[in-house]
């Protein structure tokens, strides 16, 4: 017998190649390994790479190895893919407002369209409301520019009167119309539309009858007037559907402006001299009152100032040194209306037509009386 070498490995060639031959189909096709193999029956299961990493001195190990979840296998085999939320489209949530994924800009259309609303949900605050919310003086100057309007209004009515009642009739007309519609709003009813119209009317009467009665019978037709327009407009106030409260804050809105604007109407009752005179120390205090001086002083320099330019004019219409009294009157009765006017926050409508009116409006009754007394 021959003795020859006892080569175990060359008569079991299909144990020895199967292990390499399955390393490299899993280093070759890792991607399309499908793990056990269920048609045979038999449960085979590839060693991971670690199992390979020196197949030829190794015998392959064909013990039951531990069971391994073909879901686990099948993760362990395959790369990783990017989650499917990150590929599949996403739309806006049932009940929710559409964010845009992180790391994508929202469209290019949408940023115009909320840009303003954003300016329009932040409205643009007036003076007065800001110095309400800060808590600051419910007192606010008309300031210069009504000022000057007022003075310019006095110095037409300073010029109608020396034309005569006619001559005063349009520049008058003016001032009640300011008077009823800056009273209104002063009182915070705005649109009032139906009771500017019914203070005007009232104005209106009133001077038709003091030009018809003349300036002896004045009074009368002034105080008449007043009285009728008083029982027209709680007549009116009645009939309102609107709740109590609103009815009687209209009533006694309706009947103080008419009371002022048919209060206006005494200007055709006065000396034409007294009115001229008070016209003019009217302008003057009021553009004394604007200046930026401390209150007090303010006050001082605006009456003086009213009281020289009533010794001025009534030099010249044969009052003389009287008019400085009729001069400082009319100086105080309208800085008292300037004051009305200022008050409560007014808004730059109210400035501009109740911090015009009213400096001139509460004059009337001074130059009336102190007409009668220096004229």
């Amino acid at each position: 017998m021959s003795q020859q070498p006892y080569e175990p490995h060359e008569s079991y060639d299909p144990y020895q190649q199967q292990p390499q031959q399955q390393y490299e189909e899993v280093r070759g096709h890792t991607q399309t390994f499908q793990g056990q193999t269920w048609d045979t029956g038999t449960a085979h299961q590839h060693p991971q790479h670690e199992q390979y990493e020196h197949p030829q001195h190794k015998r392959p190990q064909y013990e039951h190895p531990p069971y391994v979840p073909y879901e686990q296998q099948q993760y362990q085999h395959q790369p990783p893919q990017a989650p499917e939320y990150q590929q599949q489209p996403q739309g806006p949530a049932t009940g929710t407002a559409y964010l845009p994924p992180q790391g994508q800009s929202a469209p290019t259309g949408a940023a115009p369209a909320t840009a303003p609303a954003a300016d329009a949900e932040e409205p643009r605050l007036t003076y007065a409301q800001r110095a309400r919310l800060e808590g600051r003086s419910p007192i606010i100057e008309p300031g210069l520019k009504p000022a000057g309007l007022t003075a310019l209004l006095a110095l037409l009515l300073a010029g109608g009167a020396a034309l005569g009642s006619y001559g005063l009739l349009v520049p008058l007309l003016l001032l009640q119309a300011l008077t009823a519609a800056g009273w209104f709003r002063l009182n915070g009813m705005w649109p009032a539309r139906q009771g500017i119209a019914l203070a005007f009317l009232g104005g209106v009467v009133a001077d038709a009858l003091v030009l018809t009665a003349g300036r002896e019978h004045a009074p009368g037709a002034i105080l008449g007037t007043c009285g009728v327009w008083v029982l027209l407009t709680l007549v009116l106030q009645l009939r309102s559907h609107a709740g109590a409260d609103e009815r009687m804050y209209g009533l006694m809105a309706t009947v103080s402006s008419s009371a002022l604007t048919i209060l206006a109407g005494g200007t055709l009752a006065a000396a034409p001299e007294a009115v001229s005179v008070g016209a003019v120390a009217v302008a003057v205090a009021v553009l004394a009152r604007a200046l930026p001086l401390p209150g007090a002083a303010s006050v001082v320099v605006a009456v003086a100032a009213a009281a020289g330019a009533g010794i001025a004019v009534g030099g010249m219409t044969g009052i003389g040194a009287a008019g400085a009294l009729l001069g400082a009157g009319a100086g105080v009765c309208a800085l008292v209306g300037l004051r009305v006017a200022s008050y409560d926050y007014p808004s730059r409508f109210v400035h501009m037509t109740a911090g015009v009116a009213l400096p001139l409006t509460a004059a009337v009754p001074a130059l009336y009386l102190l007409g009668r007394v220096v004229a």
